[in-house]
């Protein structure tokens, strides 16, 4: 306890003003000075306050630490890993363990996708999946395919390839003079009025997957490098995709000799109920970008998972030369890989995607509950993510939301708000007890601030 008040001490006359912070109302955050969000340490599926509140990780971190907070053999393999070594060039020096992990991230792919470029970020695998896309079809003589479809309410990070090819206009319209040209992005998958309360996928909305046909012929295929979209949209605010919209898709894409992107850093590494959403929908890309789970946001890890053909389309020339002149002083890094590695041990001893299911099946049947609560449009749910739509309030969109998520704090939650939209994906390890008192703690804050 008297930890708790000191720490509630230091902070309470603290400067606030240097720290810019990432994707926050930093105004409205500063004025407030808000102790009930800030977290000074995490167990389990638990975060602590400065002032001694628990607060449920409704989001599992930002959709990262899916296994919980602290798990003892993550923890123990960095720990270890800082008395061997804290840092290994990536460039014409390796790690075996970085060799390692790629080998059994290669075995749990869907067939075909087994060559692995690490990276630091979601945001920069997305970038670095773009970059092999433009090369690929350059090395195979059709430099011609430059252009690249991505969808709207996309979201694939912040870099600049990833906010030309993602679809939410909030990340795009200040930078547009510094996108990528070219870009074209299909329809989104969301429609109210066809899909509200669906449970897993939709059953309307495949024949959006057309639209790609007219893209093809407005911009012709030689032109198009890559499609990229998330097998199911997060950030979005849990966009699930109709059933058979993601094999139209791949059906185009192949017959047009494009390339298939599936985002999944969000959906990668069980959060689907199985290793990658590519295999828990049914479709197999050419490229998957990674992050978050893959060492259960332990320490910054991305990357992109190739098809060989893909890889191999690279290995000409001499074999003293450098095939692909991209990569990050910290590709790899060794206390990453450990957190990787250990993250993994877990993945494949504990069922890791079975316990997401699990989680998902108690989610579903709970977040579904909410309906009729007031101003609740839609619920939607896929595996262990779910969201709760809500009207906006008129004349200012998100303030609805903004007012939920403090009234879910004063009751020991936290949750992820997006406009108008409150996502839940709470970690594999919750209770069903947990899981109860994640709805009826968001049923009591829906209802206070009506």
């Amino acid at each position: 306890m008297s930890e708790t008040l000191s720490a509630a001490a230091n902070v309470a006359g603290m400067d606030l003003d240097p720290y810019w912070m990432p994707f926050t109302h930093n105004r409205y955050f500063k004025q407030k000075r808000p102790l009930d969000r800030l977290l000074v340490s995490a167990k389990g599926a638990y975060y602590t306050t400065v002032e001694g509140k628990q607060l449920f990780d409704g989001l599992s971190g930002l959709w990262c630490s899916g296994l919980g907070h602290g798990h003892p053999h993550i923890v123990d393999a960095v720990k270890r890993q800082l008395d061997v070594v804290d840092y290994v060039p990536a460039f014409q020096v390796a790690s075996p363990e970085t060799f390692r992990l790629a080998s059994r991230i290669a075995k749990l792919t869907p067939p075909g996708l087994n060559r692995i470029f690490f990276t630091n970020s979601g945001s920069e695998a997305v970038d670095t999946a773009l970059k092999i896309a433009l090369g690929y079809h350059r090395l195979r003589g059709e430099a011609s395919r430059t252009r690249f479809i991505g969808r709207e309410k996309g979201y694939h990070g912040v870099g600049l390839g990833g906010i030309s090819v993602g679809g939410m206009v909030a990340n795009r319209k200040m930078f547009a003079p510094a996108m990528i040209p070219g870009v074209d992005h299909l329809p989104h998958t969301h429609s109210l009025k066809d899909m509200a309360f669906s449970r897993g996928q939709p059953e309307w909305g495949a024949h959006l997957a057309d639209e790609l046909e007219r893209i093809i012929a407005l911009h012709d295929a030689s032109t198009i490098a890559a499609v990229i979209m998330e097998p199911m949209q997060g950030s979005a605010g849990v966009v699930i995709p109709p059933k058979g919209y993601l094999e139209k898709i791949r059906e185009t894409c192949t017959r047009h000799g494009i390339l298939l992107i599936f985002d999944e850093v969000i959906t990668g590494f069980g959060r689907m109920g199985a290793a990658f959403g590519a295999q828990a929908f049914g479709v197999v890309p050419d490229l998957i970008t990674f992050a978050k789970g893959v060492n259960n946001g332990t320490v910054p890890m991305g990357g992109v998972i190739a098809r060989q053909e893909i890889h191999d389309a690279y290995m000409q020339g001499p074999e003293w030369a450098v095939e692909l002149f991209h990569g990050y002083t910290y590709s790899g890094h060794p206390l990453a890989v450990a957190a990787a590695h250990a993250t993994l041990d877990l993945f494949e001893s504990e069922d890791v995607p079975a316990k997401f299911a699990a989680v998902g099946d108690m989610l579903g049947q709970a977040v579904h509950g909410l309906r009729g609560e007031p101003n609740v449009i839609d619920i939607r749910n896929c595996s262990a993510a779910a969201a709760v739509e809500l009207a906006p309030i008129a004349g200012k969109p998100g303030l609805r939301a903004v007012r939920i998520f403090e009234e879910a704090l004063k009751r020991g939650l936290l949750l992820r708000f997006t406009g108008d939209i409150i996502a839940l994906a709470p970690p594999a390890i919750s209770t069903s007890d947990e899981i109860e008192r994640l709805i009826e703690g968001l049923r009591e804050s829906i209802r206070a601030a009506a």
